[in-house]
């Protein structure tokens, strides 16, 4: 089941953090969280780091580019899309740089902010529950194990003696391994499953 989106919103236009929070609420799949400041926003990131942050270009004393800079240096993960009204080129070079993922120039449409934020949430794999994470992770570990000893998921199956189905849906993240078929694949890797699930950056 998929969980909320969170996006954060660092912009000091009151009307307009208002109108972005009603726009992506009403949408049904965010958590939306509405900041004036950098150091609001920061303070808040140390107890709840958001998935995505919209975040406005230039604000008072604020600068874009150095809060983006410092949300990715402490949060590498997190999806950036700039917004700005006043669009440079040179400001646009220096934030992808940054890896910010994309820019939006005020005004803009609803579909286009759907659809920025749909392509962050395909590219990040931002939604899903810590569970399907987790499977995914898993499974994706399993498949490199796999290949790095050259089999098929026929020899995989031949040493684990699971279905070359079961294995499939493993690697796919579809199915988590029951801890009879997790022992049978960390045997057949010569691993403790201790080590395999340790494997996972998670």
């Amino acid at each position: 089941m998929s969980e909320l989106v969170d996006v954060a919103i660092l912009d000091d236009d009151l009307d307009f953090r208002n109108y972005l929070e009603d726009l992506l609420k009403d949408e049904g799949e965010y958590h939306v969280r509405t900041f004036a400041t950098a150091a609001e926003l920061l303070a808040s990131a140390e107890t709840q780091v958001p998935e995505v942050v919209l975040l406005d270009m230039k604000m008072g004393p604020d600068h874009g580019i150095e809060v983006a800079e410092t949300i990715l240096t402490r949060w590498p993960s997190v999806c950036v899309i700039v917004i700005t009204g006043y669009p440079s080129l040179e400001d646009m070079r220096t934030t992808f740089k940054l890896k910010v993922f994309d820019y939006l120039s005020k005004p803009f449409s609803l579909a286009q902010l759907r659809q920025t934020l749909r392509n962050a949430i395909e590219q990040f794999g931002l939604g899903r529950s810590a569970h399907a994470k987790f499977r995914e992770k898993l499974g994706h570990r399993i498949k490199m194990l796999r290949t790095e000893k050259d089999w098929s998921l026929k020899d995989l199956a031949a040493a684990t003696h699971l279905s070359m189905s079961q294995i499939s849906s493993i690697e796919r993240g579809i199915n988590m391994p029951s801890v009879e078929s997790l022992l049978a694949i960390s045997r057949a890797f010569d691993r403790k499953p201790s080590e395999l699930l340790a494997s996972i950056e998670f």
